[in-house]
């Protein structure tokens, strides 16, 4: 088995307890030293084989995988490895060999970084939906043309930006394009290595965007959360409203705020 582990977003304690069980039982594992905290390694057991991905090509981890035939692996990607994960062209090639993977979901940086600025991304009537992307940069030719970050800026949605660090000027211009959602006031946050010890966060706005990545003097393991949802006082859900109704409750009696099961 082929087990593609997400480790979480840095803290070592994050890993879900699927991705640990998947660790302590690995004969093999394979991680990426730029991007996974050696603290996660503490989850392995001591005798099981260590490959360090930050130096290996996509061939050089397959020939790990081709040459252990019945071992259990661990490949430990950061975050979720559904996003950015690169794992689709090794699961391409375990379908090829014929080999049995699975993918263990993981925390993604996200959510820690949503955690850290101490937000919820999704405010009734303010943002109903988080778009995840990144700039083009290095990798320009893998990004499809209608996604771009100028694109989805005309939408106004919450925005977790991805990779784009190094661009800080080309990030601010793309938000503020024609036709985008977001103003100079628009709020933003800087979140690097999110939930790591290093942990650092800098509230910022769209305006001033550009110079506070570069104080940061960060270009890799930092997110960037965009939108209106990540400041001010939210309006009153309507799930826990005492005048809605739903499968698990009643309305509450009138002149009562006490729920009644459904």
């Amino acid at each position: 088995m082929i087990s593609f582990v997400g480790a979480g977003p840095g803290a070592a304690d994050l890993i879900t307890m699927r991705g640990r069980d998947r660790l302590a039982a690995a004969d093999i594992v394979v991680w990426a030293s730029s991007l996974v905290p050696e603290a996660l390694l503490a989850h392995a057991e001591p005798g099981s084989t260590i490959y360090d991905s930050a130096s290996m090509t996509l061939e050089d981890v397959l020939r790990v995988y081709e040459a252990a035939p019945g071992a259990a692996i661990v490949r430990l990607h950061s975050g979720d490895p559904s996003v950015y994960g690169a794992i689709q062209e090794q699961i391409d090639w375990c379908r090829r060999a014929g080999r049995e993977f699975e993918i263990v979901p993981g925390i993604s940086s996200m959510s820690a970084a949503a955690a850290a600025v101490g937000r919820e991304l999704t405010i009734p009537r303010v943002a109903q939906s988080v778009v995840l992307t990144r700039l083009a940069g290095r990798t320009s030719a893998s990004m499809p043309p209608k996604e771009s970050v100028a694109a989805f800026a005309t939408v106004g949605a919450t925005m977790a930006v991805f990779l784009s660090a190094a661009l800080p000027q080309q990030l601010q211009d793309e938000l503020l394009g024609a036709g985008s959602a977001y103003s100079v006031d628009t709020p933003a946050a800087i979140v690097v290595r999110a939930s790591w010890p290093d942990e650092r966060v800098v509230p910022t706005t769209v305006g001033r965007l550009a110079a506070d990545l570069l104080a940061t003097g960060a270009k890799t393991t930092v997110l960037v959360l965009v939108g209106p949802a990540l400041a001010g006082v939210a309006p009153r859900s309507r799930l826990y409203a005492p005048d809605y109704a739903h499968k698990f409750r009643r309305r509450s009696h009138p002149g009562t705020t006490t729920g009644r099961p459904a």
